[in-house]
């Protein structure tokens, strides 16, 4: 009987561990990513088949909340997210007090001033302009109003700047702050708004099109506000997050990039 209990004991034991260890090895074939809808989730769809080929399986769960993509991945729910830039995520990381790094730069949206209910910027005058409430892209759209003459800013505010570093305001311009998802519902409501590249492209508008202002390819803030895969940090050198990073890289999804977003998204060198 001893025996025989022995037996069965060890036959769960090697089926568990069977079963086990397929758990693992579906799981290291299993990319779950958090993203944006626009273009991130677009671009991870046609990211989708080229993995599949080479046997990873890519799950895909889109969110309107920039912190949430953040939380899901420290948490480990979710392998990496695709939908920010680098000054916020080194924010996220400083006020929250995690470790999440980047796996890979892909891709950079120039932020632009759009129209609201003003169509021309000749209406500047006293204008109301609607900028993201969040640190960084706070800062990046007052930098653009600041490059194009509107507003000066504190000297050294950089990155940092807030509407309270605004020092001269010749055209009596009131900044909004607001949500960065809430600008393009809200466009209607003021003269103009500035956004990030995916929520004007939700918004059915692009920077070629319907920008007035828009920041260069060639500035800084393209390499300082290029799009990342962020994962948490030990992660980002597993062979599945190398393999979803070297296909958002690769020339295929260059080209879709190229062809799809009419200026709007630029694929990082």
């Amino acid at each position: 009987m001893k025996k025989k209990i022995s037996a069965l004991l060890a036959a769960a034991f090697c089926v568990g561990a069977l079963l086990g260890c397929g758990s693992r090895e579906t799981d290291d074939k299993t990319i779950k990513v958090a993203a944006s809808a626009v273009p991130h989730a677009e671009i991870l769809e046609q990211a989708k088949p080229i993995l599949e080929e080479q046997g990873y399986t890519l799950e895909i769960e889109i969110f309107d909340d920039y912190v949430q993509q953040n939380n899901v991945v420290d948490s480990g729910e979710f392998d990496a997210n695709y939908f920010q830039h680098i000054p916020y995520l080194e924010n996220y990381n400083e006020e929250r007090g995690t470790n999440l790094v980047i796996a890979g730069s892909i891709h950079y949206e120039p932020f632009g001033l759009y129209p609201g209910k003003e169509t021309d910027t000749a209406n500047m005058e006293g204008a109301t302009i609607a900028v993201p409430n969040d640190t960084t892209n706070e800062a990046r759209a007052l930098l653009l109003l600041q490059d194009n003459g509107y507003i000066t800013l504190r000297e050294g505010a950089g990155l940092n700047a807030t509407v309270n570093d605004i020092v001269e305001n010749p055209y009596n311009i009131e900044i909004v702050e607001l949500e960065a998802a809430q600008i393009p519902r809200t466009l209607q409501e003021v003269s103009f708004g500035v956004l990030n590249g995916n929520y004007a492209m939700q918004a059915g508008m692009t920077v070629a099109n319907d920008a007035f202002l828009f920041e260069s390819d060639e500035s800084e803030a393209a390499a300082t506000y290029v799009n990342v895969v962020a994962v948490k940090e030990g992660n980002e050198d597993s062979e599945k997050i190398k393999a979803l990073v070297d296909v958002l890289k690769s020339d295929a999804i260059k080209q879709y990039i190229n062809d799809t977003y009419n200026g709007g998204v630029i694929p990082y060198k």
